[in-house]
């Protein structure tokens, strides 16, 4: 939630200078690129930041599993589709790397008790943006959507497991993406900053070969969860 309210702020704050400025996004603003949104198709890049997290749910109640979270990065183009007005679709491939540690606080030995879990992912995201009426050089919008991600670390054909200090995940999962967002027209191009939501729709986990492993055995789903942070250009 705090991540959440840094970012939600950050963003105003974008929207408030760009009211603000001169020339371009003043009380009359000069309108840039103003048939920009009209073309059929166009395409751009985004750049970014991602803290990912697991939300894990377990077959009897005990101590739940900590994760700590890191700050992990995002690169990744942009295809996009107009059908109306209002209405575009997206496809936004890219490259995420993340790294999640999770503490097991039943198990006692300081090596044992913690798992470093790195990602690099490549993700698929397929969105629909709707967005808001233009206001001078501003467009506030929605997007949402599904996504497919291939998990490049996955150590899904491993088989080692935690007893041998290897952690295992499934290598495609797929998710649910929901987020917002400000387009903000420049001379030459436009930029876009966005906060998102990703939340995984499957169990990622794939158990230790020993059934009552204290890593995996009380698990009954293990599933994606995290924000993106990214800042577009078109």
């Amino acid at each position: 939630m705090k991540k959440l309210f840094v970012v939600f702020a950050f963003l105003l704050t974008v929207s408030s200078f760009a009211q603000k400025g001169l020339g371009m996004f003043g009380k009359d603003p000069i309108i840039n690129l103003e048939n920009f949104d009209k073309q059929r198709v166009h395409w751009g890049y985004y750049l970014g930041f991602n803290s990912y997290d697991f939300k894990f749910d377990y077959l009897n109640v005990d101590k739940d599993i900590e994760v700590q979270t890191t700050t992990g990065f995002n690169v990744g183009l942009i295809g996009n589709l107009r059908i109306m007005e209002h209405l575009d679709l997206r496809f936004e491939p890219g490259l995420y790397y993340t790294q999640r540690n999770l503490i097991y606080p039943n198990i006692e030995d300081e090596f044992d008790r913690r798992r470093e879990v790195r990602s690099t992912y490549i993700n698929f995201p397929l969105l629909l943006k709707f967005s808001s009426k233009r206001i001078g050089n501003i467009r506030p919008y929605l997007i949402g959507g599904f996504s497919q991600s291939l998990n490049l670390g996955s150590n899904s054909k491993a088989k080692d497991d935690n007893y041998n200090e290897r952690w295992r995940m499934k290598r495609m999962t797929g998710n649910y993406e929901a987020g917002f967002g400000i387009d903000l027209y420049f001379e030459y191009f436009k930029f876009s900053p966005s906060i998102r939501g990703v939340f995984g729709i499957e169990d990622e986990l794939i158990r230790d070969n020993t059934p009552d492993s204290p890593w995996t055995g009380n698990v009954a789903s293990m599933k994606t969860r995290g924000i993106f942070i990214n800042f577009a250009f078109h």
